[in-house]
């Protein structure tokens, strides 16, 4: 679980993000604007990569991305309507609120990563393609690992001119190469 993170943390992404992103609809960043210059607000405010479960959210999407540009929801009532959300934020400050950013390469931005959370209402659930894919890269890691590690008690071997050492490992590097075809 990551450590909490700064109301400043928060405040700076806000920032950096509108410097670095155009907002499909100019209202998502003057709600971001009013978020970011409120303390209070932003101690309650989460990143988070999906809204599944939250019962308060915001979803906010910069240009580059096919996704909404600003949906706000409460409860089971969604609005595209910035001024409704507006006025909950203003009226609801110490509401939790979970925001979901729409970016280009917003997985990759380690600026969204030092922000974002896990959503407490979303439970990790593997699929089985994904439970395969994370034990193949699994397997081929320690795979090449091993098999670094047996060039060099390979390279050591010849150093030390250890000749049987030498053949045995040879006889086993062969046989992992094998095995992977």
């Amino acid at each position: 679980m990551k450590a909490s993170i700064s109301i400043d943390e928060k405040k700076d992404f806000i920032r950096w993000f509108l410097n670095k992103h155009q907002m499909k609809m100019r209202e998502a960043m003057w709600v971001l604007n009013y978020i970011a210059g409120h303390d209070q607000i932003v101690k309650y405010v989460h990143f988070v990569d999906n809204l599944e479960g939250c019962a308060r959210g915001l979803s906010l999407s910069a240009h580059g991305v096919e996704s909404e540009p600003f949906l706000f929801f409460k409860g089971n009532i969604m609005t595209t309507d910035p001024e409704k959300a507006f006025h909950d934020i203003r009226l609801n400050w110490d509401e939790e609120l979970y925001i979901e950013l729409h970016f280009e390469d917003a997985i990759a931005s380690p600026e969204y990563a030092l922000v974002r959370e896990d959503n407490p209402f979303v439970s990790l659930k593997l699929e089985d393609s994904e439970k395969e894919m994370a034990d193949a890269l699994i397997y081929q890691s320690v795979h090449q690992f091993s098999r670094e590690k047996l060039l060099e008690q390979i390279d050591e071997a010849l150093d030390t001119r250890d000749e049987a050492t030498f053949h045995k490992l040879v006889r086993i590097l062969q046989q992992m190469d094998n095995d992977t075809e």
